[in-house]
């Protein structure tokens, strides 16, 4: 993880990478030495000329991993390419964070978590923060968190009903332990039902404004499937 921190950090904006603590999904295109093995990964995606993309990527190449997978792939087909892992009807406990920095104590209990991923699909992922999202004003729009560098996710999943409990505490203790490096609020998405105060948090200052909007447009509360401004 220190490896990537200070990699992404420098990176060209045309270099996107995301970082998962992961168990290997047991199929293709993951070789069969290393299925189902508790790993680190990351999602890398390069829109720059793609005359530069081997250049781009001999870094990550000089790093050693143990398995790569990486060439031309029309973007919907990125962002689509997990979708087969993870068909509707899982069992899901979700829990996030915004970050500022990704210090070594944070690092240390990642990997101690981590590395007690419950189930197959469980996961972390920590998404970078960075490019235009830091060119506009923290009050310009409903988002508030411009200056975070990080989104953290701890995601529980499993199939079975019966591991529910087992995902769940995995998720709330490694979420417990990393919150206090965190910088407050996190993206909605990336929340079960934690209460109005975890919502306020996460909108700040334009929770205000969000509300007198919320009054004028929807009084009965008829949008309320979501992180809801009551």
């Amino acid at each position: 993880m220190q490896w990537y921190r200070e990699f992404i950090i420098n990176a060209p904006e045309d270099m996107y990478g995301f970082f998962a603590l992961l168990n290997v999904p047991p199929g293709l295109p993951f070789p069969e030495h290393l299925h189902t093995k508790t790993m680190c990964g990351i999602i890398w995606c390069y829109t720059g000329a793609p005359q530069e993309a081997e250049k781009a990527f001999q870094p990550i190449r000089n790093f050693a991993p143990a398995f790569e997978h990486i060439g031309a792939i029309p973007y919907p087909a990125l962002q689509s390419m997990f979708d087969p892992l993870l068909p509707s009807g899982l069992q899901w406990y979700w829990k996030g964070d915004f970050v500022n920095e990704l210090s070594d104590e944070a690092i240390a209990l990642h990997l101690k978590y981590g590395s007690q991923i419950p189930t197959l699909f469980s996961t972390m992922h920590l998404y970078p923060i960075d490019g235009a999202v830091h060119r506009v004003g923290k009050n310009d729009t409903a988002f508030s968190y411009r200056e975070a560098k990080w989104s953290a996710m701890v995601a529980g999943i499993d199939p079975d009903a019966a591991n529910a409990e087992k995902i769940t505490t995995w998720a709330k203790e490694y979420w417990s332990a990393l919150h206090p490096y965190s910088c407050g609020g996190a993206y909605v998405n990336f929340m079960m039902e934690e209460g109005q105060e975890r919502v306020q948090a996460t909108y700040r200052d334009n929770y205000e404004r969000l509300l007198a909007i919320k009054n004028k447009y929807d009084p009965t509360n008829l949008f309320r499937v979501n992180q809801n401004i009551k």
